[in-house]
């Protein structure tokens, strides 16, 4: 869960799904969709299904025991370098090197690595490795956080402060609040399309689940077009049934790893006859808890909600 996501997001998401999933063999047997639905709102929901994946795994491979080399841990879902070799040092005091963004930046200034980043990462690793003591390697790792996260920091480091100055490159030739250096980051590309937003008149909203491979895969979502370089043409044509839909004025903004995305919002409260061929389902806006519902759509819910207020009326089915 601390992938790309701070402790103070996550801490709240952790007690309930430890409470709700203690060991990995009751998260083996979990719906993977009950999952889904217990991570919405952290994003980067193939850590998710990698999570419930990979305790499967343990389970049917490894007898519900967590591997603690780090050789065996890289062959299940979701693990790579970084993972591995924390689970190893911290969980089973195995002589390992995670390096985090905190461990790289402390090890750039330490020895004055200049190479920017991501092409210093093995050379960042390597050093790492080294370092890393037979015994305590745990604690020795999380110390090298802590120190990147409260002393060698990104801006304006507290080098008096710090227990390796005097021994730090970085510090004696002058850089250290330079480093590491990056590459210049490529332009994001900017992806559009449009959601259809489908109200009832009983404070519901349609949801359908997503196909289980892709963006967002197996979460629920408002009904969506293919996205592009350009907004569809003739968007209500593309629309899951027939009726009049309002354009709001402004589109949805959503930033995701590799892309940003753009997405008109249209909005319809259909004839009950026009959506009988649906196979989603309403979801009460008093419920959307409940669904796994990411944040990308909780946006097109609210802000479609905002613009066409809930009028009370039949249900439509």
């Amino acid at each position: 869960m601390l992938q790309q996501t701070t402790v103070t997001t996550v801490i709240p998401y952790f007690l309930k799904f430890m409470k709700r999933w203690p060991d990995f063999a009751a998260l083996a047997r979990a719906d993977l969709g009950d999952v889904m639905s217990a991570w919405a709102g952290l994003g980067y929901y193939s850590r998710a299904r990698n999570l419930h994946a990979c305790a499967r795994r343990i389970v049917e491979d490894h007898g519900g025991t967590m591997p603690a080399d780090e050789e065996r841990l890289l062959t299940l879902p979701g693990i790579g370098p970084y993972t591995a070799a924390a689970i190893a040092a911290i969980a089973f005091g195995r002589r390992a090197a995670p390096v985090d963004g905190n461990i790289e930046r402390v090890l750039s200034r330490l020895v004055a690595i200049e190479e920017p980043l991501p092409a210093s990462k093995p050379r960042i690793r390597e050093i790492a490795r080294a370092l890393a003591p037979a015994r305590h390697a745990g604690d020795f790792a999380q110390a090298m956080m802590d120190l990147g996260a409260g002393i060698c920091t990104p801006r304006a480091p507290a080098c008096e402060a710090c227990p390796w100055n005097s021994l730090c490159a970085g510090r004696q030739r002058g850089i250290a609040a330079e480093l590491p250096r990056r590459e210049a980051r490529k332009e994001r590309p900017v992806r559009r399309g449009a959601t259809f937003v489908l109200l009832s008149g009983q404070d519901e909203v349609y949801l359908e689940r997503r196909d289980a491979k892709g963006l967002l895969a197996g979460m629920h979502g408002t009904p969506v077009t293919p996205f592009g370089p350009a907004f569809p043409v003739n968007t209500a044509s593309l629309a899951p049934v027939h009726a009049t839909f309002e354009l709001l004025r402004a589109p949805v903004t959503h930033t995701f790893t590799h892309f940003d995305l753009e997405l008109q919002v249209l909005v319809a409260r259909p004839a009950p006859d026009d959506v009988r061929h649906l196979e989603g389902e309403w979801a009460p806006l008093s419920r959307l808890a409940d669904f796994a519902l990411p944040t990308l759509f909780r946006k097109v819910i609210k802000q479609a909600r905002a613009a066409a207020p809930m009028k009370k009326g039949r249900r439509s089915p």
